[in-house]
């Protein structure tokens, strides 16, 4: 049996049947909130990226998710050898040798 979900507006959190609090607002665009900390939160204006325990924060701020990508592997500096002033590099091998 599949359960309908929705997607809370403001966290991104799945609001299952029962739950929630739907607001349209006077254009008659529908909103649909989790709980009305998420519903208040929206009305104050105070964007999700700003608080950590919103799906948007943890996006931007890269968290979760980890597997799916492999992490970038930095590369390492290769050595190589220039002449100095005065000596020119075949000197400088001549010496080392």
């Amino acid at each position: 049996m599949v359960i309908k979900t929705d997607l809370c507006a403001y966290t991104e959190y799945r609001i299952y049947p029962g739950r929630g609090q739907r607001f349209v607002a006077k254009d008659g665009k529908v909103s649909f909130f989790i709980n009305s900390k998420a519903d208040s939160l929206f009305h104050q204006r105070i964007k999700a990226v700003k608080l950590r325990w919103t799906q948007a924060w943890r996006r931007m701020n890269k968290k979760g998710k980890v597997d799916e990508q492999a992490k970038k592997r930095t590369r390492k500096a290769q050595k190589f050898q220039k002449a100095i002033v005065g000596m020119s590099l075949d000197d400088i091998k001549k010496k080392k040798a």
